[in-house]
């Protein structure tokens, strides 16, 4: 690993460099040399990058002591490796000013007090960092091939984790959301604890590579991702100086390596678990089933376990997929799906069709009527965020979730509430996606397969939808923003863009149509009711109609 840095001591080495002499800045000689570049103009800020060897005859440097020190403290902001001098007409003597300064932050001065060719510098040194990087490449080929060999063996993640231990000699560990981490050498293991603690204090949306320190040790994490997802960390100790782009470009192989790995595990566990997808089917829609199966694919009851049913709505407008490809996106998806309920603390059994995906989803708790919603909430924003080609687009995914239930021959019951909680979404202006936040339209719903929610709406609002379609006016959405906002008319003006005249004459037809005591709390409550009821039967909101014909 070392042989791959170049530093500014090992630029000394070199022949070119022999008559050179390091006047400041001698604790920095370990900074990288990236480049070399030759610098001769007083604003150069937009011309170096960071990491370049800067070679000058001082024509830069003529200039008063304060702006000698701003050119000096600009190469030192910029990141420059060092600076070397030609001494001689155009720069006579470095004013010890600049070698405090250089001393105080670690900055190479070298001066060359015999003349010297830059070109054959230049050369001599891009010719090198060249064949470093190259050197570079090969290695990390070479790194990412052994990798890979590995990954197909037995216990592959220990193996690879061994091998960056070997090429590295730090300690390094695999840490996954489950109980049982990768780690070498063995002592390693006293790091796990204190490291698991700190990702799962720390935990991102969207995490990336980084440093981290715990206990004064400093670790760098690639994340390890899969399916869009991130399915555990690899965490390498750093004891030297900070790690450059190789060091974590061989930690993003071993990673990639890893993930190949377990999504292959998974894969084949995915599987054995076709069978589950028949069984959960069955299940959901009231059908037979065996009791070995529902001891294999669900967990064991328990006096706080408890269950609720949880249906992805998939709205892709494109699903003409062959049976063979829809095989491997059934697969896709039941894995993206299970991994992110499992993540979350969930017992999932997944059933995965083209249009829909059904999840059993099981969990422990004593509260067991709220304290999981938010988790069910975050689920929902991850899968949302999810865009994973034709396996799931989350933007055009909608989702209905049951009450909480126990026994699981209530299990066809709450898919039904799942499902109409999707309908619901669709047909009116509902924000939740639990079944028990429904409100009066779980009363409703019933109603509506009996028929009866036509001749109630008929009785309270019959009058006043005929006299819209004959007028083409919206007086029923006047009445459902005034109900809303409480009889306030001053809100519901400012809600429906009309000036106060305006819905005072809207009213008065309303007394007209429902009669002067609509506003009566029991008349009132009627009205709300069949409002409800009208969109329950598929008629759009008020917002909804407005959107509708916006351009």
């Amino acid at each position: 690993m070392n042989e791959l840095k170049l530093t500014v001591k090992d630029i000394l080495e070199r022949d070119l460099f022999k008559y050179a002499k390091v006047i400041a800045g001698k604790e920095g000689l370990d900074r990288k040399v990236r480049w070399s570049h030759i610098l001769e103009v007083k604003e150069f800020e937009s011309l170096i990058n960071g990491g370049e060897l800067i070679l000058t005859t001082g024509v830069g440097l003529q200039l008063d002591l304060p702006t000698q020190l701003m050119y000096v403290k600009k190469l030192i902001e910029k990141g420059a490796a060092c600076i070397c001098i030609e001494m001689g007409s155009y720069f006579m003597k470095v004013p010890i000013e600049l070698i405090k300064l250089a001393d105080e932050h670690d900055f190479p001065i070298i001066v060359f007090e015999k003349v010297v060719k830059f070109v054959d510098i230049t050369q001599d040194l891009h010719t090198l960092i060249v064949n470093q990087h190259h050197k570079m490449l090969s290695q990390l080929d070479k790194l990412s091939r052994e990798f890979i060999e590995l990954s197909l063996s037995s216990n592959g993640i220990l193996k690879i984790l061994k091998e960056l231990y070997h090429y590295f000699q730090q300690s390094v560990l695999f840490i996954t959301d489950s109980v049982k981490p990768y780690y070498y050498p063995a002592e390693t293991k006293e790091l796990e604890g204190s490291i698991r603690n700190y990702l799962d204090s720390s935990k991102s949306n969207n995490p990336e590579k980084r440093l981290f320190t715990i206990d004064n040790k400093t670790f760098a994490l690639m994340p390890v991702r899969g399916l869009g997802q991130v399915w555990g960390n690899l965490c390498l100790q750093v004891k030297e100086s900070l790690p450059d782009e190789f060091f974590f470009l061989v930690l993003d192989r071993a990673a990639l390596a890893i993930a190949q790995i377990l999504l292959r595990n998974r894969t084949i566990e995915e599987r054995k678990q076709n069978l589950e997808d028949e069984f959960v089917r069955n299940l959901l829609n009231g059908q037979h089933y065996e009791i070995d199966d529902l001891q294999t694919f669900l967990p064991s009851a328990s006096r706080n376990l408890h269950y609720r049913v949880f249906r992805i709505q998939m709205n892709n407008s494109e699903m003409n997929w062959s049976e063979n490809d829809w095989d491997e996106i059934k697969l896709q998806r039941s894995m993206i799906i299970r991994s992110l309920f499992k993540h979350h603390g969930f017992f999932p059994a997944v059933s995965s069709k083209r249009s829909e995906i059904a999840i059993i989803a099981s969990f422990i708790a004593a509260d067991h009527l709220k304290v999981e919603t938010g988790r069910f909430h975050q689920i929902i924003e991850s899968i949302m965020e999810t865009n994973e080609n034709e396996f799931i687009d989350g933007t055009k995914c909608t989702f209905g979730i049951s009450t909480v239930y126990k026994d699981i021959s209530d299990v066809t019951r709450g898919y039904q509430e799942a499902g109409e909680v999707l309908k619901l979404l669709e047909a009116t202006s509902l924000k939740s996606y639990f079944y028990e936040d429904l409100g009066v339209y779980r009363i409703l719903l019933p109603l509506k397969k009996n028929g009866y929610l036509e001749t109630y709406i008929h009785d309270h609002l019959g009058p006043l939808i005929d006299y819209d379609e004959k007028t083409e006016s919206d007086l029923l959405e006047t009445l459902s923003i005034y109900l809303e906002h409480m009889g306030s008319k001053k809100e519901a003006a400012e809600r429906l863009f009309v000036v106060r005249q305006t819905l005072y004459h809207r009213i008065e037809k309303l007394q007209q149509l429902l009669g002067d005591d609509f506003m009566e709390p029991a008349n009132r409550l009627a009205l709300e009711i069949a409002i409800k009821a009208h969109d329950l039967l598929g008629n759009n909101t008020v917002e909804e109609k407005k959107a509708s014909f916006a351009p």
